[in-house]
């Protein structure tokens, strides 16, 4: 898994690693375990996941070189305007800083939000910012005001829904795709879909590998979520082999524009009055 694509900054960032969206801390602890020892270097988490510290824990447990991981978590819209905030979440996953910082949602003052995680990469505390779930006018407006545009935007993205209209907002700034969602959120009606079947047969493969590597060859960084030791070590298990062009137009006609998470207006509003309390996280 040594395969990276180059960030707008020159860093360099894994194409595939682990999420850990929905795993209790001790869940995450395990996961990310098994997922170093697998051989796996990126791993992503999120203040709003309230599972930092057992993903630190995992890192720690794992004997791998912090140097040697790509760590990746988000700033929670209630904690934008919070001086510590970044300091806080340095402290939960027990390092000193992070290979990649994003802002979770385009909700509340994320100004303040975007500002923060600006003045963490002057600092040192982190490698590379990102956004997350930003689209249309928010978007454009962060990308106006902002001293350093982002280097990732972590989006749903899988093969029913390429986030065609976001790519050209960003697209004169080489914003890397970070896709969440990417094998359907269970929908069992992609992974069922007649040309993953059939690459599948012709790769020894299964549905899910064939589009994780799909994933990666469209140029998305993927973090699919398993607390599963097996399919972790699957899901990883993409580098040899390489779909064809005409496989990948052949994928491209399955897209209907179809997402699973509406994003709405009111739903993003909403975000902003969620105030957990990351620290009491075990």
């Amino acid at each position: 898994m040594a395969e990276t694509f180059t960030l707008n900054n020159g860093v360099k960032m894994p194409v595939i690693g682990l999420g850990t969206f929905l795993m209790d801390p001790d869940h995450a602890e395990q996961a990310v375990y098994d997922a170093l020892q697998a051989g796996y270097r990126l791993i992503d988490t999120a203040n709003g996941y309230m599972n930092e510290k057992g993903v630190g824990r995992g890192i720690k447990k794992s004997g791998v070189r912090r140097e040697d991981i790509f760590l990746s978590t988000k700033l929670w819209p209630s904690v934008y305007e919070d001086p510590n905030a970044v300091d806080d979440t340095l402290a939960r996953l027990g390092t000193d800083y992070v290979d990649l910082l994003f802002i979770h949602q385009p909700s509340g003052n994320w100004e303040a939000g975007y500002r923060q995680l600006e003045k963490a990469l002057k600092e040192g505390k982190t490698k590379a910012i990102g956004i997350s779930n930003f689209h249309d006018e928010k978007l454009r407006k962060l990308l106006e005001i902002t001293d350093v545009k982002p280097q990732v935007i972590q989006y749903e993205n899988h093969p029913y829904y390429t986030a065609d209209d976001v790519r050209e907002i960003l697209k004169p700034y080489d914003v890397r795709f970070m896709a969440w969602y990417p094998l359907g959120h269970g929908d069992k009606s992609l992974m069922q879909e007649e040309v993953f079947a059939k690459l599948a047969r012709k790769y020894g493969k299964s549905p899910a590998q064939i589009i994780l590597r799909w994933h990666v060859q469209f140029g998305n960084v993927v973090i699919p979520g398993s607390t599963n030791p097996d399919h972790i070590k699957a899901n990883a298990d993409i580098f040899d082999f390489a779909l064809t062009d005409d496989e990948m137009n052949e994928i491209a006609k399955i897209n209907e524009n179809r997402r699973y998470y509406a994003g709405t207006p009111e739903q993003e509003a909403r975000y902003a009055n969620i105030r957990p309390d990351f620290n009491s996280q075990k």
